[in-house]
């Protein structure tokens, strides 16, 4: 076991713990028993009228108290108590004190006229006294409720204290950091239940290899980074990947959330960083892992006034001490996961802290493939499901999104009482995820529906017939999500994207709202969706890419998220011609959308009455109707011609590094 267990195990920690349990207890138990005995020694017995009245009459009581106008407190004198402890009904009796006997009266006015009468003829006068009292037990309770507060206060802040990594108070400060020894197999994840991100792994086992043979680095005068930071998307696999190296590392592995620095407590999250790294030094050779790091590497000073946090900054400041104090070969290698680098501190990026930026990023094509073949393994699924088929189908999908494309088409399979899971069960996952929840019984009358399958004929007809815009797959008009119907095409996942190419899908957004008002004469709310990626396309054409020769060769764009979201980078003249370029971008879209729609105006309304029979056309029957696509066309004569050598001058971004993300692009229309 782990050292930290060992010592929480060790009989003088146990004894302790054992004796300050004691001592809390019988803390308790004094108080509840001075509480209890701190009243009248001796038991007082009760008895009646008959009883007290041969007492008056002798003249052995000293007084009666009349309490709470119901009962009666009776005190004898030092006689009768002695006589009547020598009885065997009263020798419990008490021995002094305010009360030996009790009794219950009926009323005040009953007593007086009792006593009165047992009084008479003789030479003995009874003291009566009235007192109102409270109950003692109340009392009782009223004293040992601050008491009990106070301890149950402190009980209630050792157990929360526990989640600090110990077992007191004390121990608030200990980082909760969970261990991961080379003896520990279960759950064990190597690289071999990592699909794709070859590179990522490539550098990643750079770090193992280190770790697993250090002295052929140190003989060649080489470093080992001292920190590799995992940067991607959200599912791509950062987490996993890191878990894999601690299946494939055998060395101790330490991993932490982010979130587990921010406590209640000023410096707690300081105090949780030192511990970390004072384990991680006692079982170097080891390996950090930081998720979620950007829960408190946030960029220091950046909206001070408005979202000022000293107790962060202070766990960021010891944190970035912490990782620049480490010796060349100390053998400790820190690892950390965010899906937001961008606002990330400056110092906590800079070499010597994190040195190696390695990019989890989406899946390829083939890197897709691998993701089906490893989260179908145990999967029942049918003979003849190509993996390959699927990952065409799933552009633009992270890794997670895979795992739960398998999933649904499990319970699909399921739902209808299917023995192996099929091709059409992954078809209708899919679906399920992109587009929402289907739903055939959603009430629409005949004109909603025509409506409906006039917008998606214009979607699907556009995109058919423009050489740049993605290959239609199918187009329905069956409700499913929050839209009403949807045009499926099959995203070209291609690396240079040209301004041509944005203009295209452009026209083919707008599309559906073209074609409502050239056969209704009227437009709907269901474009909204349309218009908002039309619109958010076109500003990051303009002030983005470059793509305006109004506004020039300027981009507007922050890629370091420092840039403060109240101030414009850009003068008000400047955003009216923006706003100008952008509007001129959708008119000439709009324009060549109308025109394709007023050209091939009866096969469209063809179209759109084969959707409202069919509810739901393929590419198979789009094509009998429009013929051959345009993109078919232009993949047959690109895959003609020669492709000639060009010397690269300018390094070319990906598709990937836009700003707007093509990945969200599935569906055509969302009404």
């Amino acid at each position: 076991m782990a050292k930290q267990n060992r010592k929480n195990n060790h009989p003088f920690f146990n004894r302790t713990a054992s004796m300050m349990g004691m001592f809390w207890g019988g803390l308790l138990l004094f108080i509840i028993g001075w509480g209890l005995l701190s009243g009248d020694k001796g038991e007082p017995i009760e008895t009646d009228w008959s009883v007290v009245e041969q007492m008056v009459a002798n003249g052995e009581i000293v007084q009666i108290n009349i309490v709470n106008k119901e009962k009666a407190e009776v005190e004898l004198t030092e006689e009768a108590i002695k006589k009547y402890r020598e009885q065997p009904e009263y020798k419990n009796i008490p021995e002094g004190g305010p009360m030996q006997l009790y009794f219950t009266i009926g009323s005040v006015d009953a007593f007086r006229e009792d006593l009165a009468a047992a009084e008479a003829g003789t030479e003995h006068k009874t003291v009566v006294k009235y007192e109102k009292r409270e109950d003692r037990w109340l009392n009782i309770v009223g004293n040992l409720l601050p008491w009990l507060l106070i301890i149950g206060f402190w009980v209630f802040m050792m157990r929360s204290a526990r989640g600090g990594g110990g077992g007191n108070v004390m121990n608030v400060g200990k980082a909760r950091a969970q261990v991961y020894d080379k003896d520990n197999n279960e759950n064990r994840v190597t690289f071999k239940d990592v699909a794709g991100m070859e590179e990522a792994k490539q550098e990643i086992m750079e770090i193992v290899d280190f770790l697993r043979n250090p002295q052929k680095y140190r003989e060649l005068g080489g470093k080992i980074p001292k920190g590799a930071l995992l940067v991607g998307p959200p599912g791509t696999g950062k987490t996993m990947l890191a878990k894999a190296v601690a299946g494939e590392a055998n060395v101790p592995f330490l991993s932490i959330s982010g979130s587990d620095f921010v406590e209640m407590f000023v410096g707690v999250g300081a105090s949780r960083v030192r511990d970390l790294f004072q384990q991680a030094k006692e079982k170097a050779p080891c390996i950090v892992f930081i998720d979620e790091i950007d829960a408190i590497g946030r960029a220091r000073g950046k909206n001070a006034g408005f979202s000022g946090n000293d107790e962060r900054e202070n766990t960021l400041n010891q944190m970035l001490t912490e990782m620049d104090g480490f010796a060349t070969n100390s053998g400790v290698i820190v690892l950390a996961a965010t899906n937001r680098a961008d606002i990330l501190d400056k110092a906590l990026m800079r070499a010597g802290r994190f040195d190696r930026q390695i990019d989890v990023g989406l899946p390829d094509v083939k890197e897709r493939e691998a993701i089906f073949g490893v989260h179908t393994r145990k999967l029942r699924c049918e003979e003849g499901i190509s993996h390959e088929f699927l990952a065409k189908q799933t552009a633009g999908f992270s890794g997670a999104d895979i795992a739960n494309v398998c999933n649904e088409a499990a319970l699909i399979a399921a739902r209808h009482n299917k023995k192996k899971i099929t091709k059409e069960d992954f078809l209708a996952a899919i679906d399920r995820i992109v587009g929402g929840l289907e739903k055939k019984n959603t009430v629409m009358t005949a004109k909603e529906r025509y409506a409906t399958a006039i917008h998606e004929a214009g979607h699907a007809a556009v995109m058919w017939l423009l050489p740049e815009c993605d290959p239609v797959v199918k187009v329905t008009i069956i409700p499913r999500g929050k839209s009403l119907g949807a045009t499926w095409y099959l995203p070209e996942e291609r690396t240079h994207i040209t301004s041509g190419n944005l203009r295209q899908r452009m026209s083919g957004m707008v599309a559906g709202r073209v074609a409502e008002q050239t056969f209704l004469g009227t437009i709907g709310t269901g474009a909204l969706n349309d218009l908002e990626r039309t619109s958010n396309m076109a500003y990051a054409m303009v002030a983005y890419y470059g793509m305006s020769e109004k506004i020039g060769n300027v981009s507007y764009y922050d890629s370091t998220g420092q840039r403060d979201a109240f101030t414009k980078p850009f003068s008000e003249q400047t955003a009216r011609e923006i706003d100008q370029e952008v509007r001129r971008l959708i008119d000439e879209a709009t324009d060549e959308a109308r025109t394709l729609i007023s050209t091939n105006r009866e096969k469209v309304e063809q179209l759109a009455k084969m959707l409202v029979e069919r509810e739901t056309v393929f590419a198979e029957d789009i094509e009998k109707i429009f013929g051959r696509s345009a993109h078919d066309e232009r993949k047959a004569a690109e895959a003609t011609e020669a492709t000639p050598a060009v010397e690269s001058v300018t390094e070319t971004p990906a598709a990937t590094d836009q700003p707007q993300s093509e990945g969200d692009l599935v569906a055509a229309s969302a009404e």
